[in-house]
């Protein structure tokens, strides 16, 4: 018989090897991800949660590096996916990370915590609307269901963007260049032939203006 979930830490304060705390943390973690599920039946949710527990920490004592939670996240995925392949009739070798996938999203689409709440997880035989239901969700589903993933793109500012790239080109930086170098030549020209005088009269009656 397999040994039954320990509730209680032994004298070193620890169970299976583990503090409390990494428990609580464990717990934590497989109720919120059957909270994702949608399981709002108090009872079922935590008897679902206990049962991943028992599975950690029959792994645990093996297997010191590796934390409860981790242990809980591993059994919990393992447990679902395989009765995934139960309900589905589906081999989950190598296609683990597909089968979980499309098993959740079948559940939504069947509406089992609608309509099937009490079969979730449970040890068949099941009703067969149910099986039905799952599977035709299933392949609706896939078999070429996949995850999106959003890449981020580049803001698009129109004209400034333009510009901006513009200013980048060798060519136009040497070409900006040289028309400053002009200008400045062309200022200083002005200048010595009469627009120095020009600027010192203006400058003078804006003086006198003021007095």
């Amino acid at each position: 018989m397999e040994p039954a979930l320990k509730i209680l830490p032994d004298v070193s304060g620890e169970i299976a090897g583990r503090s409390l705390d990494e428990w609580n943390a464990a717990y934590v973690k497989v109720e919120n991800y059957f909270h994702a599920l949608r399981i709002r039946n108090k009872p079922l949710l935590g008897q679902l949660v206990l049962r991943v527990l028992e599975r950690a920490q029959r792994r645990a004592p093996n297997e010191p590096k590796r934390s409860a939670t981790e242990l809980a996240a591993e059994e919990m995925d393992k447990f679902v996916t395989d009765w995934f392949a139960e309900v589905l009739q589906t081999s989950p070798i190598g296609s683990e990370q597909t089968l979980s996938t499309r098993g959740r999203l079948a559940l939504l689409l069947a509406d089992m915590p609608g309509k099937w709440q009490d079969q979730f997880l449970r040890p068949g035989p099941w009703p067969e609307e149910f099986v039905e239901s799952m599977r035709d969700s299933f392949f609706r589903a896939g078999p070429d269901f996949q995850l999106s993933k959003m890449a981020p793109r580049p803001l698009d500012l129109g004209p400034i963007t333009t510009l901006t790239n513009f200013g980048k080109l060798p060519y136009v930086r040497m070409v900006m260049v040289w028309v400053a170098f002009a200008l400045f030549l062309v200022a200083i020209f002005w200048l010595t032939h009469g627009g120095f005088e020009q600027v010192k009269n203006r400058f003078g009656l804006l003086l006198d203006w003021f007095k």
